[in-house]
C-alpha cells in the first residue's frame, strides 16, 4: 500500500465529469482502493473519490466511523443515486483538495445508492447522517463539482 498525492484546487482533474469503470479487474482495483484508504486515512479524511487523486474513474472510498469507532471501510464503484429525501440538511463540509477552508452546504438528509463492489457484483443500500453527507460530497468529486461551488445556505447548523 501507499500514500498517493492527493492534487489541490485549481487542479482541472478536478473538474472532470468522471467516466464509469469499465474493467473490474479485481487485482488493480483492490490495490488502487487500498492505496485510496491509505492515503485517505493518513490525510485525516473520511472519504477520497478518485479525480482527487488524478484518477477520472466513477469511484471513491470511504470510512465515517474510524475516528471515533472501529474502522468501517467501503468501496463504491460506479455509484448512482436511487433516490434523496426532500428532508434538507445544512452541515460545514471540508474538503481534502480545498484545504483549510470549509463550507455550509445544504443537502438531503438521507438516499439509496446502487453501485458496484470490486469483483463487479452490484449492492444497493440506505444512508443517512453523516454517512450521507459524506456519500454526496464524493459524488460530487465524480462530477467534477466542489463544495465551494454551492450557495451558501439562508440558515447556519446552529439554527
Amino acid at each position: 500500500m501507499a500514500v498517493l498525492a492527493i492534487r489541490h484546487v485549481p487542479d482541472l482533474v478536478l473538474r472532470t465529469k468522471c467516466a464509469a469503470v469499465a474493467d473490474f479487474d479485481e487485482d488493480r482495483l483492490r490495490a488502487l482502493t487500498a492505496d485510496m484508504l491509505e492515503t485517505m486515512y493518513d490525510a485525516l479524511g473520511r472519504g477520497l473519490a478518485a479525480p482527487q487523486i488524478g484518477i477520472t474513474s466513477r469511484l471513491f472510498v470511504m470510512d465515517v466511523a474510524w475516528k471515533t469507532d472501529r474502522p468501517t471501510p467501503m468501496v463504491f464503484l460506479n455509484p448512482e443515486y436511487t433516490s434523496r429525501s426532500k428532508d434538507l440538511s445544512v452541515m460545514e463540509e471540508a474538503c481534502l483538495s480545498i484545504p483549510g477552508k470549509s463550507c455550509l452546504v445544504e443537502r438531503p438528509s438521507d438516499l439509496r445508492l446502487r453501485w458496484r463492489r470490486i469483483d463487479g457484483a452490484v449492492i444497493e443500500g440506505a444512508f443517512d447522517g453523516f454517512a450521507a453527507r459524506c456519500i454526496q460530497h464524493e459524488m460530487d468529486h465524480l462530477d467534477g463539482i466542489l463544495c465551494t461551488d454551492y450557495p451558501a445556505p439562508l440558515k447556519s447548523p446552529a439554527e
